[in-house]
């Protein structure tokens, strides 16, 4: 494997700051549109992006000689991650739904050894569990202001670090570009054939705007709306390759903890577009988060 920190950190912080820019733009559409609609607009406009990388950096016949297995299996996880990490937009703060997909760090430490043999110690265990104390201080269960969709964050970041761990298992014979593709192929069929498949079962409208923002037909683009998903083709296609570059080049242990640069950005954009003002509980837990995130990571490499 190749080991290049100084690279790896460079991509990651940039893919980070990428990305959340397009968070904002999710929150922003999801109250008028259907999450199937946003994450098909958004691969539509990227598929011709990163066919156009992989020509450049391999030709395309690179796509074709990869194998299918694993490309499909990790996007399909992807897929999972985002579409848990999305639906949670329209019922958390952004800073909050942000705050909590930071425990990614925590499950790339825990699942390093399933996937990459990595032994972790009680250090790194103690480590895992002060960072989900800091899960509890920020969603207080039982204290009636517990949102559920507060677990859908949650369950983002546990099927993100296991996709960028296989992205890392993978460097050594698939390129950043070719695993972007893929992604953004499944991306683009699996929103397709999910709406389609919600269309036909016409559940109906929901209360929940997590399930709602999921299962709502499909509607007419208003001009400024069809703008911001086509900036999210592009912020998609240059930010999936920065982070799967990242863990490509560089050793896990020592570029997750810059996923933390994304805690700066969050915060900021739910304030300047949205009028969100984090909480004190949210503060708190996210520190104790990143804290734990850090031990881990540093006892990891010890």
């Amino acid at each position: 494997m190749t080991d290049n920190p100084a690279r790896g950190i460079f991509y990651l912080c940039l893919g980070v700051l990428v990305f959340s820019l397009q968070d904002a733009i999710v929150k922003q559409v999801s109250g008028a549109y259907p999450l199937t609609q946003v994450v098909f607009v958004r691969s539509c406009i990227a598929l011709p992006i990163l066919w156009a990388l992989v020509q450049r950096t391999q030709g395309w016949r690179a796509i074709f000689a990869s194998p299918l297995a694993p490309l499909v299996l990790r996007a399909s996880i992807m897929l999972g991650a985002y579409t848990a990490y999305y639906m949670a937009f329209p019922a958390l703060p952004l800073a909050d739904a942000v705050a909590l997909y930071f425990t990614v760090p925590l499950f790339v430490t825990a699942l390093a050894g399933p996937f990459l043999g990595e032994r972790s110690g009680w250090r790194v265990w103690a480590a895992v569990l002060l960072g989900f104390v800091g899960v509890m201080v920020m969603l207080q269960p039982g204290s009636g202001l517990f949102e559920p969709a507060a677990l859908l964050s949650l369950l983002s970041a546990a099927l993100y670090g296991a996709a960028m761990l296989m992205a890392r298992k993978f460097g050594t014979s698939l390129s950043a570009q070719v695993m972007a593709f893929f992604q953004n192929a499944v991306f683009l069929l699996g929103s397709g054939l999910a709406a389609l498949l919600l269309h036909g079962l016409d559940l109906g409208p929901f209360t929940h705007p997590s399930v709602s923002f999921l299962v709502r037909p499909w509607v007419a683009l208003a001009l400024h709306d069809g703008l911001l998903m086509a900036v999210c083709g592009v912020v998609s296609a240059a930010g999936t390759v920065l982070l799967t570059n990242a863990y490509r080049v560089a050793r896990a242990s020592t570029v997750t903890p810059f996923e933390y640069t994304g805690i700066l950005w969050a915060p900021l954009w739910g304030f300047l577009f949205f009028s969100e003002v984090p909480r004190a509980t949210t503060v708190a837990g996210a520190a104790v988060i990143v804290v734990a995130g850090l031990l881990a990571l540093r006892a990891s490499r010890q």
